[in-house]
């Protein structure tokens, strides 16, 4: 009975509460059973034409399934299947998707209500921007967004593409594997003693051609308009041989043939140098007047005039420019009318007969300005023409030139990274290879673990040799602010006339200036070569560092150890101990030759210049090596050295008060250029700046600029830091 009874008891307590959840109120809103995961789904930024896509889940709180009614989803929002109508017990993904066709701000609110009476509501939002507007491609390719990667990507056009080659030398330009390449324009005036050239900017022109080989000692070489090269006798009396200094048993040119003669008194028995008359028998001995000592005939003082120029740069006619680190250049400084140039500058080069200038303002931008106005012949600007550069950095600015060839020029240009505090010692560098108008042939950022280093890693050296390839020196620096004083190690790379890569190669040495010559790399703190082809060795090792190396292509001659240009080694308190110039045969590197200076002098800078001065009638004219030497009584001495032998050809006493030693070298025809007084470092980069030298011009009949492949770092072609090819 018990029994019976608990079973009664049990059901009848079941029954009523299954009728008591019956008679409960049915849930809507908050107390139904539907569910989302998200109550707003905020779809990341788009691109018109574009998806974006995020998942969402309907839950049911129950057990029984929900019915579910959903108001419409509106374009440019969808559901990748349908919402469900359904919901059983658990959850169901929902996939959305956002894609929008034009640019704007879009957002609606989906309900749902289930058959229980709940309701839900989820809100999506997006937005759609603009298309970004692509950098501008190089010449043969085309840049366009690509909404899957969200980048612009850049495509080669097809070859056989019409296209601007940059250079009025060439004619009927395609496209070939991403290059415009053209064939060489054809130019010949008729006159076989000129040559034929092309301006890249002002198309064909003829220039005289070099002079014609000599064939021994006595047949010097002459040229006819139309039948071209041959030789004839050189003039009776043309030193052939030894006897230099002396008139007795001397070799002579007579008739075409050297033969050994007595000299008669009041013959030419030494060639006339820039301060000396020549040389003239006397007595059976080879006389000469005492050298006169060389005034400047011009100056220009920065200090007094308050500006900041420590930089010269001679045209081919003699116009000078001075510029300077936050300084505005002065163009023909020397002339009746100097001319001040719109923009400030950093450094000035000559290339095309134009002058190249480093602008300042922090979107980076370089110019080709006439050199008699100052006007743009053209302006290119790395912000405006690759934004997405300028995006990623602060400041972005010019840090070094270098002329590649008559058509490319290689602009390296340093940045401050836009997620770094603005005294970070991070850097960002872009290399820009330009065509002859400024077109950009190629853009790439250089990375290396030592670019990486947030220790301001900086290019010390950049140089290109006569085929267009281009090697550029970085190492970090030891202080903050300009001028920048170069640490180790040094990383060596090289490209091609195109900015390709080409090797890359490190060393334990601090960076310096970069010389090229026959296939040779020379460090300017280096005692080794190394091969532009690969970056290896080359050659033997010198007992002393390159410096401000010069060459021939026969000779090089490295600065003498211990000089300097740095104004704490001052010419009359602490003067170098450097007695001696050295040259090394090409391309082995091995001693050619030492000159000494005399008794009681030594060698003031480091700074070294190749010259030309003429010799004997119908001979070629011989190259120099010039330097500056101080006397036993700090007399101030430029110093000529002939290249061939090492031999000295003259020294020609300069009359100024020095401030300091000599410091840069400019050549002009007859005329030199000196720059001295700056005070802060020339061995760093940008060298001397802040500075206010002095600058000074001396005439010095018959000394010329060479045309020898490298005639100096400072002081070198234009301050191109190109070699010069062979004539």
């Amino acid at each position: 009975m018990g029994r019976w009874w608990s079973g009664i008891l049990g059901w009848m307590l079941a029954l009523g509460w299954v009728m008591a959840c019956r008679d409960a109120p049915p849930l809507s809103d908050a107390v139904g059973r539907l569910r989302l995961s998200a109550q707003r789904v905020d779809f990341p930024a788009a691109y018109p034409g574009s998806l974006r896509e995020a998942e969402v889940r309907v839950l049911n709180g129950g057990r029984a399934p929900l019915d579910v009614t959903w108001t419409e989803v509106p374009a440019p929002f969808s559901v990748e299947a349908a919402l469900p109508v359904q919901v059983f017990a658990g959850e169901v993904p929902v996939r959305l998707r956002f894609a929008p066709q034009a640019a704007g701000t879009y957002q609606v609110t989906l309900t749902g209500t289930a058959s229980d009476g709940g309701r839900v509501e989820l809100v999506l939002a997006g937005e759609a921007r603009p298309e970004p507007e692509c950098f501008t491609p190089v010449t043969c390719a085309t840049a366009t967004f690509d909404k899957v990667k969200e980048q612009c990507v850049e495509a080669a056009l097809p070859d056989g593409t019409a296209c601007d080659p940059g250079n009025a030398c060439l004619v009927g330009a395609t496209c070939q594997a991403g290059r415009c390449r053209g064939v060489e324009r054809a130019c010949d005036d008729g006159n076989a003693c000129t040559t034929d050239v092309c301006h890249v900017l002002d198309g064909c022109q003829s220039v005289p051609a070099p002079p014609c080989p000599s064939v021994g000692p006595c047949q010097v070489g002459t040229c006819d308009p139309r039948r071209g090269c041959s030789t004839a006798p050189a003039p009776n009396g043309t030193l052939c041989g030894g006897g230099r200094g002396t008139c007795e048993d001397v070799d002579v040119c007579l008739d075409g043939a050297c033969v050994r003669r007595d000299l008669p008194e009041g013959f030419v028995c030494e060639a006339a140098s820039p301060c000396q008359a020549a040389g003239q028998c006397r007595s059976g001995a080879c006389a000469r007047p005492p050298a006169r000592s060389l005034s400047p005939d011009w100056q220009y003082d920065a200090q007094e005039e308050g500006q900041q120029l420590q930089d010269l740069l001679v045209g081919p006619e003699g116009d000078v420019t001075l510029s300077g680190f936050y300084g505005t250049p002065l163009l023909d400084a020397a002339g009746k009318v100097p001319v001040r140039a719109s923009n400030p500058a950093r450094r000035c080069m000559l290339w095309n007969d134009r002058l190249l200038c480093m602008d300042m303002p922090v979107d980076g931008t370089v110019s080709l300005l006439e050199r008699s106005t100052g006007s743009p012949r053209w302006t290119f600007t790395l912000g405006k023409t690759r934004p997405d550069f300028r995006e990623r950095t602060q400041t972005l600015f010019l840090a070094r030139l270098a002329v590649m060839a008559p058509d490319r020029l290689a602009a390296l240009f340093e940045a401050y990274p836009a997620d770094q505090p603005r005294d970070t010692g991070c850097r960002n560098y872009f290399l820009v290879v330009l065509d002859a108008y400024g077109h950009m042939v190629s853009a790439q950022e250089l990375t290396d673990p030592l670019l990486a280093e947030c220790n301001h890693p900086h290019p010390f050296g950049l140089a290109s040799d006569a085929v267009g390839g281009l090697y550029v020196a970085f190492a970090p620096t030891v202080n903050t602010g300009a001028p920048l004083e170069s640490g180790a190690p040094t990383l060596f790379m090289a490209f091609s006339s195109d900015g390709v890569p080409r090797w890359r190669r490190t060393e334990p040495m601090r960076a310096g200036e970069l010389a090229v010559v026959n296939g040779l790399l020379l460090p300017e703190r280096g005692f080794q070569a190394l091969s532009t082809r690969d970056g290896t060795p080359a050659g033997q090792t010198v007992p002393q560092p390159f410096g401000r190396v010069v060459a021939t292509r026969d000779v090089v001659v490295p600065s003498a150890p211990g000089t300097t240009v740095n104004a704490t080694v001052n010419s009359s308190s602490s003067p170098s101990a450097a007695t001696e110039l050295k040259g090394f045969r090409l391309p082995d590197l091995t001693p050619a030759w030492t000159y000494a200076l005399r008794a009681g002098q030594h060698l003031a800078t480091k700074e070294l210049r190749l010259a030309t001065f003429p010799r004997s009638a119908g001979l070629p004219p011989e190259t120099l090596v010039l330097t500056h030497a101080m006397g036993a009584g700090n007399e101030q001495l430029l110093v000529g050295v002939r290249t061939r032998d090492g031999s000295e050809a003259f020294q020609c006493p300069l009359t100024y008060a020095p401030r300091t030693l000599p410091q840069l070298m400019e050549l002009a025809p007859d005329t030199l250029f000196l720059m001295e007084g700056a005070m802060s470092c020339g061995e760093c980069d940008p060298p001397f700046a802040n500075s206010q030298p002095r600058f000074l011009r001396f005439t010095l009949p018959g000394l010329q600029p060479s045309r020898e492949p490298w005639p100096g770092t400072f002081g070198g072609p234009g301050h191109g830091h190109h070699e010069q090819a062979a004539h």
